[in-house]
């Protein structure tokens, strides 16, 4: 690969933490490139006033604008999709788009934020573990010869169908208002997943273990197996394929040391993604953090492979 088809950071994220790490990032003069929909991001729809130096209430969704405005200032470049699969392919840092392109790199920042989103319905914590899962990555084996289904709008849910194809007799994806990138919604319609759409869920059904569901419009739907995968793949399944360390307790936080350096060398996370507190300020100090210590990495690590 040649040299200028590789990124010195590729940041996963663009709420506060990922933001400011493609900042502080971009103005070491190197290559920095990040992924996400702002619109996805936690602070998009809430309003803050604790915030040291902004004065009053302000719109989560006008400071957004105002980071993306100024990470572009710096030379970063946004990418506006979800990333779908992260790999290490010797010496680099690969990810997926939801539209199928690929982006290599000499150091990764996870800066995702936290989110494992449920329909809010009777039963369904209950059958976690006993047919109702939030992850495909993770208990796709478990469910091989079965009838699942995937409940979701955006690229989690449309690639969890896809790989449970490979496992299960039956795949449906149920959405209300499917939101994917073109390339994917065709692979879907030319899959052998059925498409229930400008559908959902109003009622799980089961005792000990799941049933089925009934669907909005009233149409029962027998299953073995629900994922629920509301949003952008999951952080957490993203790390845990390239080897990141997970909180032991509860596998929900990555694990990182005061430079926000991982437990893989030229991986960083920095934000909610990292452990409470959930705070904007905690979020921005992290993401300086690693986006001075990934670009330092990126910058020796070029210099190292490349001899520039």
């Amino acid at each position: 690969m040649r040299e200028t088809e590789v990124y010195d950071v590729l940041i996963i994220g663009t709420g506060p933490a990922g933001l400011q790490a493609g900042i502080h990032a971009a103005r070491k003069k190197i290559r920095v490139i990040l992924f996400g929909h702002p619109q996805a991001s936690a602070l998009y729809r809430a309003h803050l006033e604790n915030l040291c130096f902004v004065s009053g209430k302000r719109d989560g969704q006008e400071l957004l604008s105002i980071g993306l405005e100024q990470v572009r200032h710096f030379g970063a470049t946004v990418v506006e999709e979800d990333v779908v699969k992260t790999a290490q392919e010797g010496d680099l840092f690969m990810v997926e788009t939801e539209s199928g392109r690929k982006f290599y790199g000499l150091s990764l920042i996870f800066a995702t934020g936290v989110s494992r989103k449920g329909l809010g319905l009777k039963k369904e914590k209950e059958l976690i573990g006993r047919g109702v899962s939030y992850c495909v990555d993770c208990d796709a084996n478990f469910y091989r010869g079965a009838r699942v289904a995937v409940v979701g709008n955006e690229s989690a849910a449309a690639f969890g169908a896809l790989t449970l194809l490979k496992y299960a007799s039956k795949v449906y994806l149920i959405a209300k208002d499917l939101k994917v990138a073109p390339e994917l919604e065709k692979e879907l319609r030319e899959s052998q997943v059925e498409l229930l759409l400008g559908r959902w869920i109003k009622e799980i059904r089961g005792a000990e273990r799941l049933e089925g569901v009934i669907l909005d419009d009233g149409h029962p739907l027998e299953l073995d197996g629900l994922f629920i995968e509301l949003g952008a793949k999951g952080a957490m399944e993203l790390a845990a394929t390239l080897g990141v360390m997970l909180d032991p307790e509860k596998f929900t936080y990555i694990v990182t040391n005061k430079r926000q350096e991982t437990n893989i060398d030229g991986i960083y996370a920095a934000g909610d993604i990292c452990g409470p507190p959930l705070q904007v300020a905690k979020a921005l100090g992290e993401g300086c953090i690693a986006g001075l210590e990934a670009s330092s990495y990126a910058i020796k690590k070029r210099k190292a492979l490349f001899n520039s």
